[in-house]
């Protein structure tokens, strides 16, 4: 009994072992629910295909996601529609759109699974350096998810940048125009 009970102490101990050496599957579905709730305006997910370069500043963070740019667009789309405070902008490069099959096999397919992932959200379509540029901009300020996916295509990475979710284009700029013409009517005087 003694030596089943040693056995059952070890076996257990060399399990629990080897489960902290295994990769969480999850981790990166974990980090965007927890930090969708920290991010906010003006700050940024992207993600990004197999090659993305690792960053080291402050403020950006990384996670490894197991799954294709789809399917985690789809995961962070549907993360981010149950915030309220949150509205993404979905930008994609303007280059996979020229990118053809006959060079990177499997283009055209994730085209398509891209826009299906989208979830009725616009896409944006901008130079990836650009895109790259508005990041690295918005880091200077601001928090930057980079979810690294399985997805070996290029320029296939998705920039989503976070706005407002309860104020948007159309408000901001009645109120400024309302601004505007309050600023007005106080320098105008009457004869």
């Amino acid at each position: 009994m003694v030596i089943s009970r040693s056995f059952i102490a070890i076996g257990a101990a060399l399990l629990s072992i080897g489960c902290m050496g295994m990769p969480d599957a999850n981790r990166w579905q974990t980090a965007v629910e927890r930090q969708a709730g920290q991010l906010g305006y003006r700050n940024w997910i992207v993600i990004a295909e197999a090659s993305f370069p690792a960053h080291s500043r402050p403020g950006i963070r990384q996670v490894n996601s197991s799954v294709s740019i789809p399917e985690t667009l789809d995961y962070v789309l549907n993360v981010l529609e149950q915030t309220e405070n949150l509205r993404p902008k979905v930008y994609v490069p303007r280059e996979l759109r020229s990118v053809e099959n006959d060079f990177a096999p499997g283009i055209d397919e994730l085209q398509k699974s891209i826009k299906s992932s989208t979830r009725g959200h616009e896409l944006t379509e901008l130079d990836q350096q650009s895109l790259l540029t508005l990041v690295e901009d918005a880091n200077r300020s601001f928090d930057v998810l980079v979810i690294r996916t399985a997805t070996a295509l290029p320029y296939s990475s998705i920039f989503i940048e976070l706005q407002p979710g309860y104020w948007d284009a159309v408000s901001e700029n009645r109120l400024r125009e309302r601004i505007r013409q309050e600023q007005a009517q106080k320098f105008v005087r009457p004869l």
